[in-house]
């Protein structure tokens, strides 16, 4: 007789929750991807369709990622003809990235789903919500001994 273990029904519930999740982001990139565009590239779309034009920084801290990783991802999009970049008037140093028509477009006419759909839901949360989803969220990355930092970016 071979050593089974007994799960507890609510860590198993909270576990296929995850794996719910997991596969749920995993499918809607996949769809995502299938029409041209990746979920990374439409949350630029929709971020610069929301604030209006944005400096490579704002876009970079929008998108929690590396200075040399949002620089690819917005020389991308402009080659795809989605977003223009220019100089800041003020200075010269800064750049700033804003729509072209044809990205306004995408960024209007794509649903809201996934990573972007939940980003724009959390901000109606009140913020004792927030606060107990964030907690939950922190305890999930330690149990999974996630690193704190973006050594994934």
């Amino acid at each position: 007789m071979g050593w089974r273990m007994v799960e507890n029904p609510l860590a198993a519930d909270a576990f296929h929750k995850v794996l719910k999740i997991l596969r749920f982001l995993r499918q809607h990139s996949y769809k995502m991807q299938s029409e041209g565009i990746s979920p990374r590239d439409y949350a630029v779309l929709r971020f610069l369709l929301e604030s209006g034009p944005a400096t490579v920084g704002e876009v970079q801290t929008y998108l929690h990622k590396s200075p040399s990783t949002t620089s690819t991802l917005i020389a991308q999009l402009e080659e795809a003809g989605y977003v223009s970049r220019t100089r800041s008037q003020q200075d010269n140093r800064v750049v700033v990235v804003e729509l072209t028509p044809a990205g306004q477009e995408v960024a209007e006419e794509t649903p809201l789903g996934g990573l972007p759909l939940l980003r724009h839901q959390l901000r109606g949360l009140p913020e004792d919500r927030l606060g107990h989803l964030n907690q939950a969220l922190t305890d999930i990355m330690q149990l999974m001994e996630v690193p704190e930092d973006d050594e994934f970016s």
